[in-house]
């Protein structure tokens, strides 16, 4: 089988690997159909990893596929289903996995594509538990971004920030993967969403997308035009994942008593801020990293019945250096997929 291979930083090769085995008792054997493509995509190929690996490594942490073949005691599952794939090897049974928090396993042995080999594979074979059933009348590129985009997107706007019909969310980096899904899935709930971005094509995107209010955050303060739109209010709940350039402009966006969460630091990972308005104004400030199983169904269940990532573009898999590129550079709005 063809297998993509990370063999040393920025350097891929596209091998022929031997086809994983018959599933065993409770796994489950799946033909990867498409890749979407993320930022741990480029840290991981940029040599940033935080953990020990060894190389040749697979890459790609974000995939959907379709069963091929079942092991024994499977059950819930048949050949020919579509599935999308949660991508870290979490244990399943500590006190964490068996309440449902998978992204606080105790014993996680790491991120696919990251720390082991991961789904850029046209095969391999997962514990039925990762796998997650999807809609039939998806397509697998969409499929695609459940794992991981929309899946920390229902984390962090309804499991962290509790995002309610009628409430206002700033939404950062509305061009971005999980930024355009934001955009999505607040508009899904009833919310007012306000976005930032980087120029102008991108406003007219955002603004197609369903964002109520765009900022060029090139052209203006984008807290001084929050305060606008608000009319000195603020926000209800600030999507934050860009890191020091926007933090603190960030809680100047806010109202009394409002939630910023955050996925991510882009922009530089240490900051400073204001204690006495941090507790003065009595902000929640909630860090997410990844999400749970249950995050990638809910997320598969709305595209199900519409609600579909934005994809900026396709690539095949010996293009999967170029879709890093293109990640690499931001000039994207949506997800860079790669098809099989």
């Amino acid at each position: 089988m063809r297998a993509l291979q990370l063999v040393s930083d920025r350097k891929l090769e596209l091998v022929d690997l031997p086809e994983p085995d018959a599933p065993g008792e409770g796994e489950v054997k799946i033909r990867v159909k498409a890749l979407a493509l993320n930022h741990i995509d480029v840290w991981g190929w940029r040599g940033m990893a935080f953990a020990k690996r060894k190389m040749p490594l697979v890459v790609g942490a974000e995939a959907a596929g379709e069963i091929v073949e079942l092991g024994k005691d499977v059950r819930g599952l048949k050949v020919g289903q579509k599935v999308a794939m949660y991508g870290a090897l979490t244990c399943g049974h500590c006190k964490n996995c068996l309440a449902g928090r998978d992204n606080l396993c105790e014993s996680v042995g790491g991120v696919l594509g990251f720390h082991v080999d991961g789904f850029a594979r046209d095969y391999l074979t997962m514990p039925q538990r990762l796998v997650v059933p999807a809609p039939d009348d998806v397509s697998f590129e969409e499929l695609s971004c459940a794992g991981i985009t929309f899946s920390t997107v229902e984390h962090m706007l309804f499991d962290n920030a509790k995002l309610e019909s009628g409430e206002t969310v700033l939404v950062h980096a509305g061009g971005s993967g999980i930024g355009s899904a934001a955009i999505r899935l607040a508009k899904d709930v009833g919310a007012t969403v306000i976005t930032t971005v980087g120029d102008d094509e991108k406003a007219i995107k955002a603004e197609m997308l369903g964002a109520d209010h765009v900022i060029n955050y090139r052209k203006d303060r984008f807290e001084h035009e929050v305060r606008k739109i608000t009319k000195k209010v603020g926000v209800d709940v600030v999507f934050e994942h860009v890191g020091a350039d926007t933090w603190n402009a960030s809680l100047l966006s806010m109202k009394p008593g409002a939630r910023l969460v955050t996925c991510g630091s882009t922009s530089g990972v240490t900051v400073q801020m204001n204690l006495m308005q941090l507790f003065q104004r009595q902000y929640k400030i909630f860090g997410s990293f990844g999400a749970t199983i249950k995050n990638v169904a809910d997320g598969l269940e709305k595209m199900g019945r519409g609600i579909m990532p934005v994809i900026d573009t396709v690539v095949p898999l010996e293009d999967f250096n170029s879709g890093l590129e293109r990640l690499e550079s931001r000039k994207v709005f949506g997800k860079i997929v790669v098809k099989f």
